[in-house]
């Protein structure tokens, strides 16, 4: 059986699912599991596609103490004993910059490339070359292929896509790029199926979750994101403050005397649900805390989640549905709640009943705007990609050698 590895790479745990390719070109989810706790607690575990438990086993500190031994041993794991060997693998790319606005084949070029945008994606680039590196080294004649969160965002119009600053520094790659692409391309191709009469319209998607940011969908197609340059930008996050004016930065330099890579390390870890809480950067600690701090980080967060979906609904001049997605949007009934009363002045009526029970649409059958909660599934995203990258490969082969 053919199956095709799929890897997202954090900086203290590794993500892995593994689809089943059949004979038509189908894929079939075979298990999901991650090692979390690298460097501290490390420990694996995986699950079935029918959610029973396939390993769940503790290491020590020394056995996986980086992103790459984890997959060292999550790999070792799935050969030795499942007796699974990927014909490919496919990996979750935070960042492809200015030049990548589809997946690619993996090289060592690729890679050189790509640790370029390290500096704008902290938190994600590093770990997500990581196992690549490590791959490539030990298994270079395995086909590998980089899924980028940013290249579903690249036929934005240019007075999406430009900050007014001196085009010099446009061409140079800074530029407002927008991320949770693969997320946002799943939603894109699974509205047709779940929920026809919005899919060509105009749909802002609300990818809600320890990282957040929306997304103005116009036939299927993204026209504008809240995310900017980097991961920093748009909604407040777990840890991360979402819109910031500039000079709140070049005073943290100036006046509070921090070097550039401590204004790095505050932007991304002290910022967000975090800061704003001084309790948890987790809604779900967030929702059960009777902290009044906790509270105000909630509203903060539903009021810049309503902020941005009038600034979406400007740039598709109107909207014809909403659609929440990702951990918060899919498993928190009072977010969402909380955005919809945001959401109100649009015509939003939210059905209680039908938002408690986590249905496809949440809003009443009155409300001028429906509202649908659709679960992402980016790993799909990627294994899909990887295979169309393999065929394309493999037919560019057969047409060279019939040349």
């Amino acid at each position: 059986m053919d199956t095709i590895l799929v890897v997202n790479a954090g900086s203290s745990s590794v993500k892995f699912q593994v689809f089943a390719v059949d004979g038509d070109g189908r894929l079939e989810r075979q298990l999901k599991g991650q090692v979390d706790g690298i460097g501290s607690r490390p420990r694996l575990r995986a699950s079935g596609a029918d959610g029973a438990t396939l390993a769940d086993r503790a290491y020590p500190i020394e056995a996986i103490a980086d992103v790459s031994a984890a997959l060292m041993v999550a790999g070792a794991w799935l050969r030795d004993e499942l007796r699974i060997t990927p014909m490919a693998v496919g990996h979750r790319v935070v960042h492809g910059g200015p030049d990548f606005d589809r997946p690619q084949p993996i090289d060592y070029g690729l890679v050189s490339r790509l640790e370029r945008y390290t500096a704008l994606a902290p938190l994600h680039q590093p770990h997500n070359l990581a196992p690549i590196k490590s791959l490539l080294a030990n298994f270079p004649s395995l086909p590998q292929v980089a899924c980028f969160d940013t290249a579903f965002h690249r036929g934005h119009d240019g007075v999406a896509d430009q900050y007014a600053i001196p085009y010099q520094l446009y061409e140079e790659g800074v530029r407002r790029y927008g991320f949770h692409g693969l997320s946002y391309e799943y939603i894109a191709k699974t509205l047709p199926k779940v929920a026809p009469d919005i899919a060509a319209g105009r749909v802002i998607v609300a990818h809600l979750g320890s990282g957040a940011s929306m997304c103005a969908l116009k036939g299927g197609r993204s026209v504008e994101s809240t995310m900017g340059f980097t991961a920093l930008d748009g909604l407040p996050m777990g840890t991360r403050p979402g819109q910031i004016d500039p000079g709140v930065v070049l005073y943290l330099l100036s006046e509070k005397a921090m070097a550039p890579g401590e204004v790095q390390d505050f932007l991304y870890r002290d910022c967000g649900l975090k800061g704003l809480s001084g309790v948890s950067n987790d809604m779900r600690e967030l929702l059960e805390s009777r902290d009044r701090r906790a509270a105000f980080a909630i509203d903060y967060f539903t009021y810049r989640v309503g902020l941005c979906a009038g600034m979406l609904a400007a740039a598709l001049q109107g909207i014809d549905a909403f659609v929440f997605t990702a951990g918060i949007g899919e498993n928190s009934p009072a977010i969402r709640a909380g955005v919809a009363e945001k959401l109100a002045w649009l015509g939003v009526l939210l059905d209680s009943a039908e938002n408690a029970r986590h249905a496809l649409k949440i809003s009443q059958d009155k409300s001028r705007i429906p509202v649908y909660v659709v679960p992402t599934d980016e790993e799909r995203m990627i294994a899909e990609h990887t295979l169309s990258v393999l065929w394309a490969a493999h037919s560019n082969g057969k047409r060279e050698r019939a040349s």
